[in-house]
């Protein structure tokens, strides 16, 4: 999933768990069940791509996605710590950031190695359109339910 939408659901569950000792776990918890869902994301067909692309794409996609997150708190969950919800942004996203200097940059440390290895086992990517349409549907639907509950 991109990180726009991680953020979307950090911010999700910051809107809706107060309780920082069962969000972090659940942000956590959050990316393995958000990159099993059919998604495209900026490192889809990197070797197509290229690294600099993928890059520059990425770059745009956590702006947007921090930029959406806080439009999200401005008019869907004002009553929602900013500070919590980029807390829980980043851990929503954290596996991916631990993957980045291995995947785009080939810093072969055991850690950045390990997240993306392990992520590979769960990560199911989709190519355009339909692993965009089906973030952006996964997303809807949990805002949806974020709101009414």
């Amino acid at each position: 999933m991109t990180a726009t939408g991680h953020a979307i659901i950090g911010t999700a569950i910051a809107a809706k768990v107060g309780d920082p000792v069962l969000a972090v776990p659940l942000a956590l918890a959050s990316h393995i069940v958000a990159d099993a869902i059919p998604h495209w994301d900026t490192a889809t067909h990197l070797n197509k791509k290229g690294r600099k692309k993928a890059i520059v794409h990425s770059v745009v996609d956590v702006i947007l996605g921090f930029g959406l997150s806080y439009l999200l708190i401005l008019f869907l969950f004002p009553e929602t710590n900013i500070a919590y919800a980029l807390i829980l942004i980043f851990v929503s996203q954290s596996p991916d950031w631990l993957m980045v200097p291995y995947r785009l940059f080939n810093i072969n440390f055991f850690l950045f190695r390990w997240s993306y290895r392990f992520q590979k086992i769960f990560d199911n990517t989709m190519d355009k359109p339909w692993g965009i349409i089906n973030q952006i549907v996964a997303l809807v639907l949990l805002l949806i339910l974020a709101k009414i509950i």
